[in-house]
């Protein structure tokens, strides 16, 4: 009796363990993506839309449901993307954004945010890295003015 208790206990932990870390992978996820469209509004010189994905990206930290990044980590993300929402002006939206790519590349060097390969790009006109799905350089601090200006200089898994 005591082997079949035990056989079931472990098929449980075998079958629900990868379902956690799926969900926390998950959650991360859609904080990155969420990222990647503010970046990706920058790109396009968008001051409203980085401004309107800033703010979603703080809904997202406020749902409290991303185990895997610490709390300090979870509240300097918001305080950075809430000063990018605030901002009308889009030379102060890449400086505030600056910032919160340092902070969620700290956090993704620290924290599995995806499945996928995350791309660490760096300007060197800017002298600040942001993150990317892709190698491509689609670069968020100069927009159509220096597009592909920057370079790949890590991988993180």
């Amino acid at each position: 009796m005591k082997k079949i208790f035990y056989m079931i206990a472990l098929i449980a932990v075998i079958f629900v363990q990868p379902g956690f870390a799926q969900q926390n992978t998950s959650q991360s996820t859609g904080l990155l993506s969420s990222y990647y469209e503010i970046k990706d509004a920058l790109v396009a010189d968008n001051s409203k839309l980085a401004a309107t994905k800033a703010a979603e990206f703080v809904k997202i930290l406020a749902k409290g449901d991303l185990q895997t990044i610490d709390a300090a980590q979870q509240k300097a993300l918001a305080a950075d993307a809430a000063k990018i929402n605030a901002s009308n002006a889009l030379s102060s939206q890449r400086d505030y954004f600056s910032v919160l790519s340092a902070h969620l590349i700290s956090t993704a060097k620290t924290s599995k945010l995806s499945a996928e390969p995350i791309y660490e790009l760096y300007c060197p006109m800017k002298k600040s890295s942001w993150l990317s799905s892709k190698q491509a350089i689609k670069n968020p601090y100069y927009g159509s003015t220096m597009l592909t200006c920057g370079k790949v200089t890590e991988t993180i898994k």
